[in-house]
């Protein structure tokens, strides 16, 4: 009985900050035109504390919806062009000598803000691309002997096109696995478009002030570690995970041949706590199995190694995990 009425106390306190959702809603929209599910992962994301993939053809506004969300929250923005010749320290930054002090400096890198857009993040060496993992995961720098901690809320938002594969690097499968989700954007619709060609031929350019701020962030995603998330819905979540490695264990035999590879734990965990951010933006202070259908594509789908078979089949990894979900019983 204490649970339900701590599910009580919890859905009546995420009612009283359902304001916070509407109005960055709002503010995206005053210059994002649909892409809803963009908008909503990348609530998703803040709220799960994690970073996002986002894959789509060039002039999706993944760059101006990424923008927009950091001028929303006042938070430090800035922007990383991924390209072949980009060093590491150009990334995190470097020992500079100063003549004036007799000594060497740290020069911090663009990394140290709230919100990094890696772009084209497929464009330079796995050297620069690794020299992200230590921020993402840990949430700090090393440069020379000193370690750093990255501001908080730290989130980088890393884009990709999924078209011009020449002169790209492949992300290695460490760097992908840390990506809470892989958003794939798609066109929009006629109505969109033709809303979209009105806003951009008049002359005003619509600016987007701040809502809130980051220490708001922080206290919101205190109510979302809240949210309960019952024995049944872990079991669940496992289920899906281990039949991407044992798929014949569930029945799935013809994914055996598709499959190389599985999600990882980390997918697991990830599976879980953008669930609980999904049920917060519904106002629900506990998850529901349609929380985890719900993003369970975009947590899954850059997790999931296909193979030979399966490239020759063009089945790509999002067929298989709707297989998964349509077999796995639901509690």
């Amino acid at each position: 009985m204490s649970d339900s009425v701590n599910i009580r106390e919890l859905n009546d306190l995420i009612a009283s900050k359902s304001n916070f959702v509407s109005m960055i809603t709002q503010g995206m929209d005053q210059t994002i035109v649909g892409q809803k599910h963009l908008v909503d992962s990348l609530l998703i994301a803040l709220l799960a504390n994690g970073h996002v993939l986002l894959e789509g053809v060039p002039g999706l506004a993944k760059t101006l919806a990424i923008k927009t969300l950091a001028s929303l929250i006042d938070a430090k923005y800035s922007r990383i062009q991924f390209t072949p010749d980009l060093l590491p320290a150009d990334v995190v930054g470097t020992m500079v000598y100063s003549a004036k002090q007799e000594k060497f400096e740290v020069r911090r890198g663009p990394v140290f803000a709230n919100f990094v857009l890696a772009d084209e993040i497929n464009r330079a060496p796995a050297k620069v691309q690794s020299a992200l993992l230590e921020a993402m995961q840990e949430r700090q720098v090393t440069i020379g002997k000193e370690t750093f901690k990255l501001d908080d809320p730290f989130l980088v938002l890393a884009t990709q096109n999924p078209i011009e594969q020449e002169g790209t690097y492949p992300l290695p499968e460490a760097q992908v696995d840390r990506f809470l989700i892989k958003v794939v954007i798609g066109y929009p619709n006629k109505e969109e478009e033709k809303l979209i060609i009105r806003q951009n031929i008049k002359a005003e350019k619509r600016e987007v002030s701040p809502l809130i701020t980051p220490a708001d962030i922080v206290e919101v995603r205190k109510i979302v570690q809240q949210i309960y998330v019952d024995e049944k819905i872990e079991r669940y979540i496992v289920d899906i995970v281990f039949a991407t490695r044992f798929p014949a264990d569930y029945g799935l035999n013809d994914l055996t041949s598709i499959i190389s590879f599985g999600a990882s734990p980390r997918a697991s965990i990830s599976l879980a706590l953008a669930s609980r951010a999904y049920a917060f933006l519904k106002g629900r202070g506990y998850v529901i199995p349609e929380d985890v259908r719900a993003v369970c594509h975009d947590v899954m789908r850059h997790r999931i190694g296909l193979s030979y078979e399966a490239e020759a089949n063009n089945i790509v990894a999002d067929e298989v995990i709707s297989e998964i979900l349509d077999k796995i019983a639901v509690p």
